[in-house]
């Protein structure tokens, strides 16, 4: 059955990378068995993706069971390797962080949600735990607000009509003409804010961070404390430095695009 009834999907597929993600750190060696009862798949279907993971190079079956290979790596590098802005935005996010003594962090659209992709964290009591890899719903966040008011309005419709894929349910949830709205004042002032409209005791400010094209390809913030920051201390004193880190990573990510490529033989 497929799992969202979209024709296209492949369900093949689907059950194919469920068998690589089913191995974890506790549990590195598995048996057949055991591989069929962490997917949900039937012995005979379990054991055709082993084999042809397998043969692919993925998988090695060894002392009656199945691992990883490192060849897995190359699935999560094809991915980090589009994503260096984040090799060049971390120490700007660092410095940002000292100057404000607050944490600052990156974030992509992915979907409806935003995902984490770098942060510099102080060490503070928030509401919402975060760290790399960490998806919120975008539109309730000052970075997603960001990320949304930069597509165009056909890109908007796709973006938003795509469900969450996360269980948190903000705060905030707006109306068509108050969202379209947020997002004009965003467009107009080139930097976002959100006030307890996630989660209660969250509020931060969020600029977008742009390449060499003048595409918006992520965005930064400061978040803070709301019990211990106002909002008149992030606009007035966070903000001006947030707008310089992020000038300062496009700016950078510009000269990242720009570099020579060379290609040295090893013949």
């Amino acid at each position: 059955m497929r799992r969202d009834g979209n024709p296209e999907f492949i369900e093949a597929l689907a059950r194919g990378l469920d068998v690589i993600r089913c191995f974890r750190t506790a549990h590195r060696h598995m048996s057949l068995s055991e591989v069929a009862a962490a997917t949900d798949l039937a012995r005979p279907t379990a054991r055709r993706i082993l084999i042809t993971l397998e043969q692919l190079g993925y998988v090695r079956n060894d002392a009656g069971g199945f691992s990883l290979t490192p060849r897995v790596l190359e699935l999560g590098m094809a991915y980090v390797g589009a994503l260096d802005i984040r090799d060049v935005a971390l120490p700007h996010l660092q410095a940002l962080s000292r100057q404000t003594g607050e944490s600052c962090s990156m974030a992509q659209l992915d979907g409806s949600d935003i995902v984490y992709v770098a942060r510099a964290a102080v060490p503070k009591l928030v509401t919402l735990s975060v760290t790399v890899g960490t998806r919120f719903p975008a539109l309730p966040t000052s970075l997603g607000k960001v990320l949304l008011a930069a597509l165009s309005p056909d890109e908007l419709e796709q973006t938003l009509a795509q469900p969450s894929r996360t269980d948190i349910v903000a705060r905030w949830q707006p109306g068509r003409d108050e969202m379209e709205g947020v997002l004009r004042d965003v467009r107009a002032k080139g930097w976002a804010s959100t006030d307890q409209q996630l989660a209660s005791g969250i509020r931060s400010v969020a600029a977008p961070v742009r390449d060499g094209d003048g595409r918006v390809t992520a965005a930064i913030n400061v978040n803070a404390n709301a019990s211990e920051t106002s909002m008149d201390d992030l606009v007035n004193n966070h903000l001006p430095a947030l707008l310089n880190a992020a000038s300062a990573i496009g700016s950078d990510w510009e000269l990242w695009q720009a570099r020579p490529m060379v290609t040295v033989s090893t013949t």
